[in-house]
């Protein structure tokens, strides 16, 4: 008798972006993969689509330009760089050639938020969804898990405009397989609960939102969690309805406080007028400092199952604001 087979391994969202896109370009001529001399794409043997696999080299502005080009030329151009070299670097490139005519150029940035810790602050990305949701006519994603990253690679090939996807650099966790479908604008509904919502963008802090619910159960608060991997088109529908539900929303981000997730629901409920707190679980205002790995650093600088717990042990009446 044999045991049951073994789960598959995690696998980082960059793979899983790497193969997917190999698999659309035999597809799908329009496509065409740029590449910043990342070294993501030796193992892939391109075949018959060599000639749409273009390796640019460490020029990230050059990189979004021609991408443009190339889509004014009608091609669906996928961009391959680091998330802080994309979202500083070569931002003004990608505001004035990209987003200002609203062209189909997906950004595919790697190496998000604190997942490349080892090579220090320099390679943080700590500020992409914040310049990101700025640009007019930019989509911006950020997928939990290796499921999700291809989903909505898939679901990005026809969006109009351009389109930011937020990707880390190494393996995470896999959320639940029997969750909701996700749809590119709404928010994916996780846990149930009339206490507190806890709204999480990408994989970290989407597991440490579920971790934190599991906790608050126990001590008898029901925490809803919503997997935000929509940050604009924010769903503010859903954000509102958690808010007046609950009376108090705690935003989990792997980002500064100041211009990402926490900030966007912010503005949204207080635009819309619903009465509600806002508590952000997000890096504090300073650089993270040291090197070391992903989740060391996560834990350094409060993004955990923990801090959502304490910040959410804090949540108001509903009554109180009636």
């Amino acid at each position: 008798m044999t045991g049951p087979e073994p789960l598959p391994a995690p696998r980082a969202g960059r793979e899983v972006y790497r193969d997917t896109i190999a698999r659309l370009l035999g597809k799908d001529d329009r496509l065409v993969c740029l590449d910043s001399d990342t070294g993501l794409f030796t193992p892939v043997d391109w075949g018959a689509d060599a000639d749409r696999y273009i390796n640019l080299g460490i020029a990230e502005q050059n990189l979004m330009g021609a991408a443009a080009g190339l889509a004014r030329a009608g091609r669906i151009p996928y961009v391959n760089t680091m998330a802080t070299f994309a979202s500083t670097r070569a931002v003004e490139a990608v505001k004035l050639d990209i987003a200002l005519p609203g062209l189909p150029v997906r950004i595919a940035a790697t190496h998000s938020g604190l997942s490349a810790g080892h090579l220090g602050a320099t390679h943080h990305s700590l500020e992409d969804l914040a310049v990101m949701r700025l640009l007019p006519n930019m989509t911006v994603l950020a997928p939990a898990d290796a499921a999700a990253t291809e989903e909505l690679v898939r679901a990005s090939v026809d969006l109009p405009g351009p389109v930011y996807l937020r990707l880390g650099r190494g393996a995470t966790p896999d959320l639940p397989a029997d969750l909701p479908p996700l749809r590119i604008g709404e928010a994916q509904r996780l846990r149930e609960g009339g206490d507190v919502t806890l709204i999480a963008t990408g994989p970290y802090p989407v597991l440490a939102a579920l971790e934190a619910a599991d906790t608050l159960a126990t001590e008898g608060v029901g925490a809803g969690v919503l997997n935000m991997h929509t940050v604009k088109p924010l769903d503010t529908e859903a954000v509102c309805a958690a808010a007046a539900a609950t009376g108090h929303l705690v935003t989990v981000e792997e980002h500064w406080a100041v211009g990402g997730l926490g900030s966007a629901v912010a503005e949204t409920v207080t635009g819309e007028g619903v009465p509600c707190r806002v508590s952000r679980i997000a890096v504090p205002d300073h650089f993270a400092a040291g090197h070391g790995g992903q989740r060391h650093l996560l834990l350094r600088n409060g993004i955990t199952a923990e801090a959502i717990v304490e910040a959410s042990r804090n949540s108001p009446s509903r009554r109180q604001f009636k």
